[in-house]
């Protein structure tokens, strides 16, 4: 398959993957609707082009918590990332580095901290979930903080798992799971042999120290739903303060209010999100809600987005908007599927030539010229 742009990487991986991988990554909360509109909101937000200007001198590197970055871009937290291509974390940090953006690794992957830190030639961020124990919480902080993660994303819009119905039907959960998943991928030979086989051992890498032997895929599930923390509060998070030294962004932001409090604790930065529509269906795309945050708290802090990028149009559109950097989920995941660590550099080459022209076209040079004022009409 002919890959030309950023969204044709879908396509591949759907080619590639089991379906109940496919879904698992492609798939949102209940009927999908704001997993739609997160994807139909940015894309309705026309650009203002603008003519004559000298743009011959287009720079797209900013400065994120103290770190200079190439693109105004990271790879999001994705859970299982390894069981989409070989060691997929390891990968796409690879990839990501030689790129000059960061790489975010989820609690929840299949390659933990000291495997990433160790393959990547550049310091990671780190995400990490609102957990029942927070023994182990403290354990995994110390030991990004050993690793050298210059970032902590706590996400803390899944106090309990969202009902993705799309699971329960390809066979990441629901009866005969295993069996279902296992005559999936003989079907797939390719993803078989490569993930399948020489992608060992299939286990929740940060985790396996608490589950033991019950750490891999088929625990998966039964795991989110036992241990997230719905009894966490905004004050409970000073003691994630005291343990974190470095940057601390507050991911799954979708309300003002929770903006500000944010802020009121010390946070760095948040991530305005709905967790790519896979929590509670109904609410504003990100596009929507992040106008109102990034003026409310736009001055107080670093305020990223996610939820709906697809292209390097959608990047310019959510900077537009008010985010000042911008993190790539399920794009990079399809890339990373597709075609392993070349994919994703291929995906950041594709949202750089894309951000390049789009930037040219409305009429500006840096990432500081972005503002709404790039917008023909924002729909609120």
């Amino acid at each position: 398959m002919i890959v030309s742009s950023t969204t044709d990487f879908r396509e591949a991986a759907r080619r590639k993957l089991p379906r109940f991988l496919f879904d698992y990554i492609d798939g949102g909360a209940y009927a999908e609707r704001t997993l739609a509109r997160n994807v139909s909101d940015l894309a309705d937000l026309s650009l203002r082009q603008r003519v004559l200007k000298d743009v011959s001198h287009v720079d797209l590197s900013t400065t994120l918590f103290g770190h200079y970055q190439a693109l105004p871009v990271a790879l999001a937290p994705v859970g299982l990332t390894g069981m989409y291509a070989r060691r997929g974390e390891c990968q796409a940090a690879k990839a990501a580095a030689a790129k000059g953006v960061p790489f975010c690794l989820s609690t929840v992957s299949v390659c933990d901290l000291a495997e990433v830190s160790k393959a990547s030639p550049a310091p990671i961020w780190f995400q990490l979930y609102v957990l029942r124990d927070r023994a182990f919480m403290r354990d995994l902080l110390a030991k990004a903080a050993d690793a050298g993660a210059t970032a902590l994303v706590f996400t803390v819009d899944m106090p309990v798992p969202g009902a993705r119905y799309r699971d329960a039907h390809s066979g990441m959960s629901g009866p005969n799971a295993a069996a279902r998943r296992l005559m999936q991928a003989v079907f797939k030979p390719s993803w078989a042999w490569d993930v399948g086989v020489m992608g060992r051992p299939h286990t929740l890498g940060n985790v396996a120290p608490v589950l033991g032997a019950n750490s891999g895929l088929e625990d998966f599930m039964g795991w989110l739903g036992a241990n997230f923390d719905p009894s966490i509060q905004w004050k409970d998070l000073d003691w994630i303060r005291d343990q974190w030294k470095g940057p601390l962004i507050i991911k799954g932001v979708l309300d003002p209010e929770d903006a500000k409090a944010a802020a009121d604790i010390g946070a760095d930065g948040i991530v305005v999100s709905n967790h790519g529509g896979r929590q509670l269906d109904g609410v504003l795309s990100s596009a929507r809600a992040l106008p109102d945050i990034a003026e409310a708290v736009g001055d107080k802090l670093t305020v990223l987005a996610d939820s709906g990028v697809r292209s390097g149009l959608d990047v310019v559109r959510m900077l537009a908007l008010g985010a000042k950097g911008v993190l790539l989920g399920r794009a990079f995941i399809y890339a990373l599927a597709a075609r392993g660590g070349p994919g994703v550099s291929q995906l950041l080459d594709l949202i750089e030539k894309e951000m390049r022209v789009a930037m040219a076209l409305t009429g500006v040079n840096s990432l500081a010229e972005i503002d709404r004022s790039i917008l023909a009409k924002v729909d609120r």
